[in-house]
């Protein structure tokens, strides 16, 4: 008996592993059980840290979110994730903010995007506040710049690996390769404005869910959502927050006259809110035509200083709007301090940039539960997310040349070297966000050091 039992144990061990494995790696999958839903507080200390860790554009932001809500936290699921940057990408308005503003709302409600939308700029937005009064006070700081130099690697670096994990996701279909193939043959070759690029998609994607199913596929599964998404009446949330959103507008106008400096900035920024779809570098030949050419609010080189500081700070990149309000203050302060004026314009600026991006998903995201049921619907927003795959790469072919090969310059050696062992960090080791920035921080101030 003692032999049999001997026998026994030296088959569990010897083969007891491998047929665990094998059952684990062939046989059928266990879905695990998801979380329990956030506390308000625990999910609001986590929007806080996503606005201080969120540097690399709207790409890079996107690919952060997907990583914390959806493969560690599971907050939110796959298939809602993806649907959520659909709808995202159709509305005017920076989507990064709004993709946060809509997972926040879809955790806590209307309370819980309002979070969400705040804190994700908040952080970036004082940065940059900062980093605007050093320039305008002090001028550039070679050590600064120094550091700026490896942000800019890290950053290529976070846009490169955010165009593979989305592209795993969405081209799973021919018809979202060649939608992705499209986007970015359009964007990089001819130019074409963002939202045509978008009704195409559209379009594209209803026509192949409705015609050519087995060619399109169908909609990710949307498995396990967790969260209520209550709250007001839509009706109600447009009303309330169109009240908000141009109350500082009037209030200037009343105080300062309709011709003054920060009545203007609140009209002009708030009907850039309206059209700025595509993100930032959609909007800001529109904003530099205005802000440089025909209001004189800053000079055409500074509004280049102002992108290379949003570039390289967190939050969306579209807070380069709060850069020109700043400058704008500063140099026209009237009867105010240039400092007060400065913050002042910042504010504002800001004020109307965020709070009709945050309204557009908090009235909209009722309705896009409505979609869910409709299949040339959910075929159409997946092709505008395979889009996106041929938006972010083009965004990271555009910032790779800007940053890795100047133009009329050589080729940036050290900010290759700092991207590839960032990506490699990033992608083969795991390592968190916030220590591959203050690494490549750290590693840009120690070439200028060395180099001096």
């Amino acid at each position: 008996m003692q032999s049999i039992w001997t026998r026994s144990t030296v088959i569990l061990i010897f083969f007891g592993r491998p047929v665990c494995w094998a059952v684990g790696r062939f046989g059928p999958r266990m879905t695990k059980p998801l979380p329990q839903p956030p506390s308000f507080g625990e999910a609001l200390r986590f929007w806080l840290k996503l606005g201080c860790i969120s540097f690399g554009g709207p790409a890079g932001q996107i690919a952060v979110m997907h990583r914390e809500l959806v493969e560690r936290r599971r907050w939110i699921s796959e298939g809602l994730f993806l649907r959520a940057l659909n709808f995202c990408m159709l509305l005017p308005g920076p989507e990064a903010t709004q993709l946060a503003t809509y997972c926040g709302w879809r955790l806590h409600g209307i309370r819980g995007g309002a979070v969400a939308g705040a804190l994700f700029v908040l952080p970036g937005a004082v940065v940059l506040w900062g980093l605007s009064w050093i320039y305008v006070a002090y001028g550039a700081l070679p050590a600064v710049t120094a550091v700026f130099h490896g942000l800019k690697a890290c950053v290529l670096a976070i846009v490169v690996a955010a165009v593979l994990r989305v592209g795993r996701r969405a081209l799973r279909t021919p018809v979202a390769w060649l939608v992705a193939a499209g986007a970015f043959a359009a964007l990089f070759v001819f130019h074409v404005a963002f939202p045509w690029i978008v009704v195409c998609a559209l379009a594209i994607g209803w026509v192949a869910g409705r015609y050519f199913p087995q060619v399109s596929g169908p909609e990710a599964a949307v498995e396990g959502e967790m969260g209520q998404a209550a709250g007001a009446a839509p009706w109600r949330v447009a009303a309330i927050g169109g009240v908000l959103w141009f109350a500082p507008v009037v209030l200037a106008g009343l105080l300062q006259g309709w011709g003054g400096l920060f009545a203007r900035m609140g009209w002009f920024f708030s009907k850039a809110a309206v059209v700025t779809f595509g993100g930032a570098y959609a909007v800001l030949p529109y904003v530099a035509q205005h802000a440089v050419d025909n209001y004189h609010w800053l000079t055409a080189r500074q509004m280049l200083d102002g992108l290379a500081f949003a570039e390289t700070t967190p939050g969306p990149l579209i807070l380069v709007l709060q850069y020109v309000g700043f400058l704008g203050g500063w140099f026209h302060p009237g009867g105010l301090s240039p400092l007060c004026a400065a913050t002042l314009g910042a504010l504002l600026t800001t004020w109307a940039t965020f709070v009709p991006a945050c309204l557009f998903v908090l009235v909209g995201a009722p309705y896009l539960e409505r979609l869910r049921g409709i299949p040339q619907a959910g075929s159409a927003l997946a092709a505008v997310t395979a889009a996106v795959v041929g938006v972010i790469l083009n965004l990271a072919v555009w910032f790779a040349i800007q940053t890795a090969w100047p133009p009329g310059g050589a080729p940036d050696v050290f900010v290759v070297a700092v991207a590839i062992l960032s990506f490699v960090a990033l992608e083969r080791f795991k390592a968190g966000v916030v220590p591959v920035i203050l690494g490549s921080g750290a590693a840009g101030l120690a070439w200028w050091l060395l180099s001096r």
